[in-house]
Protein backbone atom coordinates (compact mmCIF):
# COMPACT_ATOMS: atom_id res chain seq x y z
CA UNK A 1 0.00 0.00 0.00
CA UNK A 2 1.29 3.43 -0.96
CA UNK A 3 -0.25 6.89 -0.80
CA UNK A 4 0.83 8.14 -4.25
CA UNK A 5 1.86 6.27 -7.36
CA UNK A 6 4.75 8.64 -8.11
CA UNK A 7 6.36 7.69 -4.78
CA UNK A 8 6.47 4.04 -5.75
CA UNK A 9 8.57 4.08 -8.91
CA UNK A 10 11.06 6.11 -10.92
CA UNK A 11 9.19 5.77 -14.21
CA UNK A 12 6.06 4.28 -15.70
CA UNK A 13 8.06 1.30 -16.94
CA UNK A 14 9.46 0.74 -13.45
CA UNK A 15 5.95 0.88 -11.98
CA UNK A 16 4.70 -1.72 -14.47
CA UNK A 17 7.65 -4.01 -13.71
CA UNK A 18 7.04 -3.61 -9.99
CA UNK A 19 3.33 -4.31 -10.41
CA UNK A 20 4.07 -7.46 -12.45
CA UNK A 21 6.57 -8.61 -9.83
CA UNK A 22 4.03 -8.06 -7.04
CA UNK A 23 1.36 -9.86 -9.05
CA UNK A 24 3.68 -12.85 -9.59
CA UNK A 25 4.14 -13.01 -5.82
CA UNK A 26 0.36 -12.76 -5.40
CA UNK A 27 0.65 -9.37 -3.69
CA UNK A 28 -1.94 -6.73 -4.50
CA UNK A 29 -1.04 -3.07 -4.91
CA UNK A 30 -3.23 -0.33 -3.47
CA UNK A 31 -2.59 3.36 -4.21
CA UNK A 32 -4.68 5.43 -1.82
CA UNK A 33 -4.74 8.86 -3.52
CA UNK A 34 -5.52 7.53 -7.02
CA UNK A 35 -7.93 4.82 -5.88
CA UNK A 36 -6.00 2.04 -7.65
CA UNK A 37 -6.34 -1.48 -6.31
CA UNK A 38 -4.82 -4.32 -8.35
CA UNK A 39 -6.86 -6.87 -6.42
CA UNK A 40 -9.81 -5.75 -8.56
CA UNK A 41 -10.34 -6.22 -12.28
CA UNK A 42 -10.53 -2.44 -12.80
CA UNK A 43 -7.23 -1.89 -10.97
CA UNK A 44 -5.46 -4.57 -13.04
CA UNK A 45 -6.94 -3.09 -16.22
CA UNK A 46 -5.65 0.35 -15.23
CA UNK A 47 -2.13 -1.01 -14.83
CA UNK A 48 -2.36 -2.81 -18.18
CA UNK A 49 -3.41 0.46 -19.81
CA UNK A 50 -0.47 2.21 -18.17
CA UNK A 51 1.81 -0.53 -19.52
CA UNK A 52 0.45 -0.10 -23.04
CA UNK A 53 0.92 3.67 -22.81
CA UNK A 54 4.50 3.20 -21.59
CA UNK A 55 5.28 0.85 -24.49
CA UNK A 56 3.70 3.29 -26.96
CA UNK A 57 5.66 6.21 -25.51
CA UNK A 58 8.91 4.22 -25.78
CA UNK A 59 8.18 3.36 -29.42
CA UNK A 60 7.46 7.02 -30.24
CA UNK A 61 10.69 8.12 -28.57
CA UNK A 62 12.67 5.54 -30.56
CA UNK A 63 11.07 6.67 -33.82
CA UNK A 64 11.78 10.34 -33.08
CA UNK A 65 15.39 9.56 -32.23
CA UNK A 66 15.85 7.52 -35.41
CA UNK A 67 14.20 10.26 -37.52
CA UNK A 68 16.38 12.92 -35.90
CA UNK A 69 19.57 10.96 -36.57
CA UNK A 70 18.56 10.41 -40.20
CA UNK A 71 17.82 14.12 -40.64
CA UNK A 72 21.17 15.04 -39.07
CA UNK A 73 23.00 12.61 -41.38
CA UNK A 74 21.20 14.13 -44.37
CA UNK A 75 22.57 17.53 -43.29
CA UNK A 76 26.07 16.04 -43.14
CA UNK A 77 26.34 15.81 -39.38
CA UNK A 78 27.85 12.83 -37.64
CA UNK A 79 27.55 11.77 -34.04
CA UNK A 80 30.13 11.82 -31.32
CA UNK A 81 32.33 14.45 -29.81
CA UNK A 82 34.34 16.92 -31.82
CA UNK A 83 38.04 16.05 -32.08
CA UNK A 84 40.06 17.21 -29.08
CA UNK A 85 42.74 18.66 -31.35
CA UNK A 86 42.27 20.63 -34.53
CA UNK A 87 44.20 19.68 -37.66
CA UNK A 88 46.80 22.38 -37.01
CA UNK A 89 47.30 21.20 -33.43
CA UNK A 90 47.56 17.57 -34.56
CA UNK A 91 50.24 18.50 -37.11
CA UNK A 92 52.13 20.45 -34.44
CA UNK A 93 51.89 17.46 -32.09
CA UNK A 94 53.31 15.23 -34.82
CA UNK A 95 56.19 17.65 -35.43
CA UNK A 96 56.93 17.58 -31.69
CA UNK A 97 56.72 13.78 -31.69
CA UNK A 98 58.99 13.38 -34.72
CA UNK A 99 61.56 15.82 -33.28
CA UNK A 100 62.01 13.33 -30.44
CA UNK A 101 62.66 15.99 -27.79
CA UNK A 102 59.45 15.29 -25.84
CA UNK A 103 57.67 12.15 -24.74
CA UNK A 104 54.08 11.53 -25.81
CA UNK A 105 53.03 12.19 -22.21
CA UNK A 106 54.75 15.59 -22.32
CA UNK A 107 53.14 16.43 -25.67
CA UNK A 108 49.75 15.41 -24.28
CA UNK A 109 50.27 17.61 -21.22
CA UNK A 110 51.22 20.50 -23.50
CA UNK A 111 47.87 20.24 -25.30
CA UNK A 112 45.84 19.32 -22.20
CA UNK A 113 44.80 15.90 -23.52
CA UNK A 114 45.64 12.28 -22.73
CA UNK A 115 48.35 10.13 -24.31
CA UNK A 116 45.80 7.98 -26.20
CA UNK A 117 44.36 11.18 -27.70
CA UNK A 118 47.78 12.11 -29.09
CA UNK A 119 48.25 8.63 -30.53
CA UNK A 120 44.74 8.70 -32.03
CA UNK A 121 45.39 12.04 -33.74
CA UNK A 122 48.80 10.90 -35.02
CA UNK A 123 47.16 7.79 -36.52
CA UNK A 124 44.39 9.87 -38.06
CA UNK A 125 46.95 12.18 -39.70
CA UNK A 126 48.86 9.17 -41.05
CA UNK A 127 45.65 7.74 -42.53
CA UNK A 128 44.67 11.07 -44.11
CA UNK A 129 48.09 11.52 -45.66
CA UNK A 130 48.16 7.92 -46.92
CA UNK A 131 44.80 8.46 -48.63
CA UNK A 132 46.00 11.74 -50.08
CA UNK A 133 49.12 10.00 -51.39
CA UNK A 134 47.01 7.24 -52.98
CA UNK A 135 44.81 9.85 -54.64
CA UNK A 136 47.83 11.74 -56.02
CA UNK A 137 49.35 8.52 -57.31
CA UNK A 138 46.07 7.63 -59.05
CA UNK A 139 45.82 11.09 -60.56
CA UNK A 140 49.41 10.94 -61.77
CA UNK A 141 48.85 7.49 -63.26
CA UNK A 142 45.68 8.68 -65.01
CA UNK A 143 47.50 11.74 -66.38
CA UNK A 144 50.37 9.62 -67.68
CA UNK A 145 48.02 7.40 -69.69
CA UNK A 146 46.25 10.29 -71.47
Amino acid sequence: MVTKLDRLGRSLEHLIDLSNDLQARQVDLVVLDQGIDTSTAVGRMFFQILGAIAEFEHALMSERTRDGLEAARARGRTGGQKPKLGERQARLAREMYEAGDLTVAQIAAEFGVTRPTIYRHLDRLDQLEARAGDTLARLSADGATD
